[in-house]
């Protein structure tokens, strides 16, 4: 089965960018920095999501990350669904801390249970499709909105999503353009999606 083992994001300033990480969400982002200037404008397409065991802990982490420098694009907040906010880092790359628990069970910990990579695409049918064909299984899937995939033994769970909805889900606009400033590395091996997201070789595992 094929998963994730790196995720790599094209910074300006690598320095700058390892210094916020390390402040913000420390091991726990679990992301690879690389310095790039590639042209982009708008929503990358993408985001990166930190889940969590409760609220105290999404708090903890959003607070870390704004006393860090990162912008906020949704306040923490309860929902349907759980309570959680988003947050934009200095490099660009938007960040989505939430968890599905309402109450806390103790002292937050800054602890993270799961790391998941959501891409925005256009044709969800194809997407899945063209995943599913480099050895990816699908664990979850619901209908042409939302497919997940199984993890695995990998650090990060890949996950696809239709790129409006993404983009309103995370309060930005869906329009962008240029490179995403993002590479996947994995066992699909080097290959570039429907969405012109880039996969290259398998980089060894990042460390808990």
């Amino acid at each position: 089965m094929a998963i994730i083992d790196s995720v790599t994001l094209e910074v300006a300033d690598p320095t700058a960018a390892h210094r916020f990480y390390a402040a913000a969400f420390g091991p726990a982002a679990r992301v690879r920095l690389r310095a790039g200037e590639a042209a982009t404008a708008g929503f990358r397409g993408y985001i990166l999501a930190l889940t969590v065991s409760q609220p105290a802990d999404v708090d903890l982490l959003v607070s870390a990350a704004l006393a860090a420098g990162a912008t906020s694009l949704k306040p923490v907040t309860k929902s349907l669904w759980g309570y959680g906010g988003v947050v934009q880092a200095p490099d660009g790359a938007i960040w989505k801390i939430a968890t599905s628990a309402k109450k806390n069970t103790g002292p937050a910990t800054g602890t993270v249970d799961e790391v998941v990579l959501l891409l925005g695409v256009e044709d969800m049918a194809a997407s899945k499709r063209f995943y599913v064909a480099q050895g990816l299984t699908v664990a979850k899937s619901f209908g042409r909105m939302y497919a997940e995939f199984d993890a695995g033994s990998g650090p990060v769970k890949l996950a696809l999503y239709r790129r409006r909805a993404l983009a309103k889900d995370v309060g930005v606009p869906p329009e962008g353009t240029g490179s995403h400033r993002l590479l996947i590395g994995g066992g699909a091996g080097a290959l570039t999606d429907p969405d012109g997201f880039v996969w290259e070789a398998a980089a060894p595992a990042l460390a808990p």
